[in-house]
């Protein structure tokens, strides 16, 4: 089975340094050390990176590779996660998902 990879991006509301570092914060708190995962990383848009490539339309990221589907499925409903959502959403404009199978 393979491991299940799901990316974050948050674009935020208010994107005042106060807010992202409250995001950080609740992410670390919140969305790390929850059973089957693999990899946890939070971290913020690298401003300095600017090539044409690169996507500047966020403030906040996680990374978070999970052993299996399954464990990304519980991970889904776990109230910690739930919590996180109703505390943190209304400061979020966009949030885009990116989960992908590992080979």
């Amino acid at each position: 089975m393979p491991q299940l990879s799901h990316m974050v991006y948050f674009t935020l509301s208010d994107d005042s340094e106060s807010k992202i570092q409250e995001l950080l914060h609740a992410c670390q708190h919140y969305l790390s050390d929850h059973p089957g995962v693999v990899y946890f990383s939070v971290g913020r848009l690298n401003k300095d990176l600017a090539r044409p490539v690169n996507d500047h339309g966020y403030q906040v990221t996680i990374n978070v590779v999970f052993d299996s589907r399954e464990s990304h499925d519980l991970y889904q409903v776990a109230p910690r996660h739930l919590q996180f959502i109703a505390e943190q959403k209304s400061n979020w404009k966009q949030v885009r998902i990116f989960d992908s199978d590992l080979v």
